[in-house]
């Protein structure tokens, strides 16, 4: 597939819109188990983005990922901001405007493997995660109706994280009280999964 300058746009404006609308949300998980602020730097870093999409589109698919990536890492600060920041910046590494499922996989690996060592996290710790391994699964599998199958693992991960108890993060202070409570980077992820396959459903 080609994912040209008008197709980057379309994608980052769809992330960014998605988690900017949600920032409410994010912040009323991360106030149960957090320091309550995931919500407001994630939309102050993706509205950063929403302002220099054109910009940001213009450039190949790898060097935009790229700017993402460096524009969250600026504008996001907290935890999040270096993790997803780090998601972007990986996947931006290898990926050239002419893309494959197999080629993406590959590089979403790469990306969550960056992540993973980043965060000195790992599946089952209650954090993004638990929702980016499900997807990589799912994108590894391909076949038939892959945008609504990946919405749905992001869907179903996250609310799995909410029986976990967390063991990274300002969470696992709270020890057997995180239990009950959804991580907010797992639906931060969620959310971002959720508006690209929606994207790729459009496109289809």
């Amino acid at each position: 597939m080609m994912i040209d300058c008008e197709i980057r746009k379309l994608l980052f404006k769809a992330v960014a819109q998605r988690v900017i609308a949600s920032a409410d949300e994010l912040t009323d998980l991360d106030r149960a188990i957090g320091d309550g602020d995931h919500g407001t730097n994630m939309r102050r870093g993706f509205e950063a983005v929403l302002s220099a999409v054109d910009e940001l589109a213009a450039k190949n698919l790898g060097e935009s990922l790229k700017g993402v990536g460096t524009t969250l890492v600026m504008k996001v600060g907290g935890a999040s901001g270096p993790l997803y920041g780090t998601l972007f910046m990986s996947l931006g590494k290898t990926l050239e405007d002419e893309v494959t499922r197999e080629q993406f996989a590959d590089a979403f690996a790469d990306a969550i493997g960056a992540v993973k060592a980043r965060g000195k996290s790992d599946v089952g710790q209650k954090t993004m995660l638990d929702v980016l391994f499900p997807v990589l699964a799912v994108l590894r599998e391909g076949g038939a109706g892959l945008p609504q199958r990946l919405k749905a693992a992001a869907k179903v991960a996250a609310e799995q994280t909410v029986p976990m108890r967390a063991i990274r993060g300002r969470a696992s202070f709270l020890g057997e009280r995180s239990i009950g409570h959804m991580d907010p980077g797992a639906r931060s992820s969620s959310l971002i999964v959720d508006a690209v396959a929606e994207v790729m459903e459009g496109l289809a």
